[in-house]
């Protein structure tokens, strides 16, 4: 069977039978939860509840000041504890509701269902899925409701589902396709029916023929194609799937619209299905626990606020000999250094393990091969000079803002250079400097 790709890329291990044949299991709700109001891109969420103060299952506990912002919900009913500081997986303190869990799980009058959710009006669907603070959950976080609403002077042709889920270890998107099909197909209906796009196009890799399978025989709509994409990193990123399904290039410096699509992760659709016709807020997600560093690998669904001790000691615990925590997956995951820190929106797995001791950096020896395999099309060397040598004018113009950090090169670089620390630091001081100019 023919698979579609897009240039470029690499092949890492994978590392998925750890967990694949895991089905999820619902971790119980711990006895305290600490709910960061920064979850999403944009700006952090205003609190609206203080210390003493009653909440429910879902209830609204933090409110969007922004377009790009998110609502943030109570994963349990309790008592808040406290509104304030909290170490958050990003590696700053941020503003957190920490609320005592009463066990009851006394949910909010508004998570009712939904008779017909496909009759729905399309703004009434946008403002459901606003109002459930639904996010991204492949980790970008982006708010969903902003996905919906295209600038009208750029027409959505086709929908794209990522269940690719291209990251090594990582299986809770796979197990996703296995145990939702019908939930994740009608999420993704309502996306292409709320942005009124005439086709919708799930890629799957073919490491996943099961997931493929299956999706293809529940679908019955004639504008749903379920494709095979090669199972290759990073296949899963937005402008890469574009590139492989479809043929066409995103600008640089452009998003999906400009091509006449969106793209929306296959975790994403399914809550926002359960936004839509039930009311669910998004206040626990599916993520996988892994590594060689875990006793007990599994995909779980979490509620959000639980700290990732909780979750390892629900695993079997860890290994004692590890030193190593990521959140996501490890070729864009992100480091930790404690396990107080809680699940968050973004939170699509835990990995553990013990780490081989850092490899001694070397010259560039002009190899090309992080060029060879840049799915962005950059020269990855070329910029890391010029950010070392603070040219970052040039570093933009060679087109640096368009690095979506998958770390390619730095996994195939045979001197050991940290290429992607040097992109993200040229990268943030550009974008910290546009700010600057901006305000």
């Amino acid at each position: 069977m023919r698979t579609k790709t897009f240039p470029h890329g690499i092949h890492p291990p994978e590392f998925k039978d750890l967990s694949k044949d895991k089905a999820f299991e619902v971790m119980p709700a711990p006895e305290k939860v600490v709910i960061p109001l920064l979850q999403h891109f944009g700006a952090p969420a205003k609190p609206l509840v203080k210390k003493g103060d009653e909440v429910f299952l879902g209830q609204k506990i933090g409110e969007a000041p922004a377009l790009f912002s998110a609502d943030v919900h109570s994963s349990v009913s309790g008592k808040v504890l406290s509104v304030d500081g909290y170490v958050h997986p990003l590696g700053k303190t941020v503003l957190a509701v920490t609320i005592q869990n009463d066990g009851e799980d006394r949910p909010i009058a508004e998570m009712e269902t939904t008779r017909d959710p496909f009759a729905l009006d399309t703004d009434i669907i946008r403002k459901k899925v606003k109002e459930a603070g639904i996010v991204g959950m492949g980790g970008a976080a982006f708010p969903t409701a902003i996905k919906l609403t295209p600038p009208k002077n750029k027409p959505i042709d086709v929908v794209l589902l990522n269940g690719c889920e291209c990251e090594p270890f990582l299986t809770a998107d796979y197990r996703l396709m296995l145990e939702y099909p019908e939930d994740i197909l009608n999420g993704a209906e309502l996306v292409r029916k709320t942005t009124e796009a005439e086709q919708l196009i799930i890629g799957i890799e073919d490491n996943k023929k099961d997931a493929y399978q299956l999706l293809k025989d529940s679908a019955q709509n004639s504008t749903t194609e379920v494709a095979l994409v090669k199972t290759k990193y990073p296949q899963g990123a937005e402008k890469n799937l574009i590139s492989a399904l479809l043929g066409r290039e995103v600008p640089k410096g452009g998003l999906p619209f400009d091509v006449g699509v969106v793209v929306q992760n296959v975790a994403t659709a399914k809550a926002l299905w359960d936004a839509v016709s039930s009311g669910k807020p998004l206040y626990e997600r599916p993520l996988t626990v892994s590594g060689m560093g875990i006793k007990k690998p599994k995909n779980l669904i979490v509620r959000i606020g639980t700290s990732f001790q909780e979750v390892a000691d629900f695993c079997g615990g860890i290994h004692d000999e590890v030193d190593t925590l990521v959140m996501g997956g490890p070729m864009m995951g992100l480091s930790q250094w404690t396990l107080e820190i809680p699940v968050i929106k973004g939170t699509s797995g835990i990995l553990v393990w013990k780490a081989k001791k850092p490899p001694r950096e070397f010259a560039c020896i002009q190899c090309s091969r992080c060029v060879d395999h840049c799915p962005m099309g950059l020269v990855p060397t070329q910029l890391v000079k010029k950010v070392k040598y603070n040219l970052l004018d040039d570093a933009e113009a060679w087109g640096i803002l368009d690095c979506v950090e998958c770390g390619s090169c730095q996994y195939i670089c045979p001197a050991n250079i940290p290429l992607v620390h040097w992109l993200r630091l040229g990268k943030n001081k550009i974008i910290s400097s546009k700010r600057k100019k901006s305000a």
